[in-house]
């Protein structure tokens, strides 16, 4: 295949420049490949800069760092921000001199051949095209936001919106908000609008709320033992689902002193102005919030048909995966996405061992 001007040859092509992209980079690198990523937005960060205004890590900056770099102390009081977080992984980027092509947004991967051992071939909206030996996918969740669907959404006279496209309280004063959703993002976007706006809380079950002594040191030494619990072959431990859904950051606790932390059952339909029950109930609403969570951003896998391997059912978005790597393709790895790419691989600290792992198959390929 002759590539076009601007087009290359690579090793390995990291798709995704968040951080569990550049910790791909960083351990590709010590294993001897030398990477591309290729980053959809157009500043360093992943998607650490969209999110929230307040949003904060659970844990110190001891505790959120990138494997080779340790995150700076965060110097106001408190963990860090999300603001932190996005100056601390340019700063990574920069330290290792990554290969971080941006904007670039990926729009498919394929096989040049039908060899095992043959290229994949990486295409962008941009027209530009690469070949890899090996492609990381870490483009996260955040670009796929989920709504799910209620009968008449179409009809409310008032707004929907997404986690993913709020930013503060400002512009919810006096308003009536629902928020839908049971986790962490749910209750803290609660406890921020509920100090403006008349709220009501809205989740499929019942919220499971952490001690509150449980943080994201501890929440990491959970998901350690249950990576070593895993490779020992013992399934039973429930890691940190186990502890709930729920960490009590310092606003949700202060939420709950409120007394706003008062979750009702899903409602059954949407209202012209607002939500209703089965029984007859009704809550009216200026404002649904979605905090229902998003979906791995992979829609540029779909050309491999990883979907299924051997005849067997896939159970995660692309199929069966053996650690990182996809079943149906050894030239694949999948980072960060969240359990099923290793226990805590969609954080900071714990991304840096998939990773590594990752990192280590694909240097073993034979063809690398």
């Amino acid at each position: 295949m002759t590539l076009a001007p601007g087009d290359r040859d690579v090793d390995v092509l990291v798709v995704g420049g968040g951080q569990a992209g550049l910790a791909a980079g960083f351990h590709l690198r010590r294993a001897g490949l030398d990477p591309v990523i290729l980053d959809a937005a157009d500043r360093p960060g992943g998607a650490w800069p969209r999110t929230w205004d307040s949003l904060r890590l659970f844990s110190p900056a001891a505790y959120s760092s990138l494997p080779g770099m340790r995150m700076p102390p965060f110097p106001g009081p408190g963990f860090p921000t999300a603001g932190h977080v996005s100056s601390y992984l340019a700063a990574y980027e920069q330290r290792y001199d990554l290969d971080v092509v941006r904007p670039v947004r990926v729009t498919s991967v394929r096989a040049e051949e039908a060899r095992p051992d043959s290229r994949l071939v990486v295409e962008s909206e941009a027209g530009a095209t690469w070949r890899a030996r090996g492609v990381v996918s870490a483009t996260g969740t955040w670009e796929r936001p989920f709504w799910p669907a209620y009968s008449g959404m179409a009809g409310f006279r008032g707004r929907h919106l997404h986690a993913a496209d709020y930013r503060r309280p400002e512009g919810f004063e006096g308003a009536r908000v629902v928020v839908v959703g049971g986790g962490n993002t749910a209750a803290q976007l609660l406890a921020e609008v509920s100090t403006v706006a008349h709220t009501t809380w809205v989740a499929p079950r019942p919220p499971r709320f952490m001690p509150d002594d449980v943080d994201g040191r501890v929440l990491f030494g959970v998901a350690t033992r249950r990576r070593r619990a895993l490779d020992a072959g013992d399934t039973g431990d429930a890691g940190v689902g186990g502890l709930g859904d729920i960490v009590m950051v310092p606003p949700v606790r202060e939420a709950r002193d409120r007394g706003v932390l008062d979750a009702r059952p899903m409602f059954s339909h949407v209202v012209p102005d607002g939500v209703a029950w089965r029984d007859g109930s009704h809550e009216p609403a200026d404002v649904i919030l979605w905090c229902t969570g998003f979906r791995p951003a992979l829609a540029h896998l779909a050309p491999l048909h990883l979907g299924r391997a051997h005849g067997v059912v896939p159970t995660v978005p692309v199929g069966p995966v053996a650690g990182t790597r996809a079943a149906a393709d050894p030239r694949v790895h999948l980072l960060g996405y969240g359990d099923w790419t290793g226990p805590a691989s969609a954080t900071l600290i714990g991304v840096g061992r998939t990773a590594r792992d990752a990192a280590r198959d694909l240097a073993d390929l034979p063809f690398m």
